[in-house]
This record gives C-alpha cells, structure tokens and sequence, in this order.
C-alpha cells in the first residue's frame, strides 16, 4: 500500500480556482490508479474524478467535469486536482485515494488507501 497526504486546501471566492496535490510515499506510486472524493457535512463521501496508472484515461463526476482536471506526476509521485469555477457546493473535505486497478473508479470499496483530507471553502 501507499500512503498519502493532501495538501493545497484553503479558502476561495466562487468563481476562483485551487490546486490540490496527494504526495505519495513507497515506490510504487506508478503502480496505482488514483482517485479524488470529497465529503460536505452531513452528506456521505462522493467520487469526484480518477486516473489510471499511465495518466491515459480519466473519469469525472457529472457535477465537476469542464471544471476539475485531475493529472499525475510519476516521477513526484503525485497527483493533482485542478480546480476551476469552483461554487459554493464544491465546499468539502477532499480526499485522495488509491486503487489497485482500474474499475468503476467511483465505489469507495475500490480504494485500497487513503489520505486525511484536506478542507476547500468556497464562500460566495
């Protein structure tokens, strides 16, 4: 398994953009397919986009895509969340996961490890 942490949360303004990264640790990140979900107060954890090992393929939520980019970096051994136009009800906590093989992509059971999150605000 790997370990993950996220980073690059924090408070924006509808209409602005963030970037999230999970850092990975173990060699081998490359190895896995990674996902971002993201979890509001009293709502249950939602899938927001995955990527396969390679970067080649990529799968969004209906409620992000043309707004959210998800990309990796093998070589940093880290994968991003673009964000862009964010609203309101993008507030959330986000969470980095990794999954051993490319699936559905959007069932928590999928993911094999998890990072802590990290808090987007989006105020508006």
């Amino acid at each position: 398994q790997v370990q993950l942490v996220e980073s690059g949360g924090g408070l924006v303004q509808a209409g602005g953009s963030l970037r999230l990264s999970c850092a990975a640790s173990g060699r081998t990140f490359s190895s896995y397919c990674m996902g971002w979900f993201r979890q509001s107060p009293g709502k249950e954890r939602e899938f927001v986009a995955a990527i396969s090992w390679s970067g080649a393929n990529t799968y969004y939520a209906d409620s992000v895509k043309g707004r959210f980019t998800i990309s990796r970096d093998n070589a940093k051994n880290t994968v991003y969340l673009q964000m862009n136009s964010l609203k309101s009800e993008d507030t959330a906590v986000y969470y980095c996961a990794a999954a051993p093989v490319w699936a559905t992509m959007i069932r928590e059971y999928e993911y094999t490890s998890w990072g802590q999150g990290t808090q987007v605000t989006v105020s508006s």
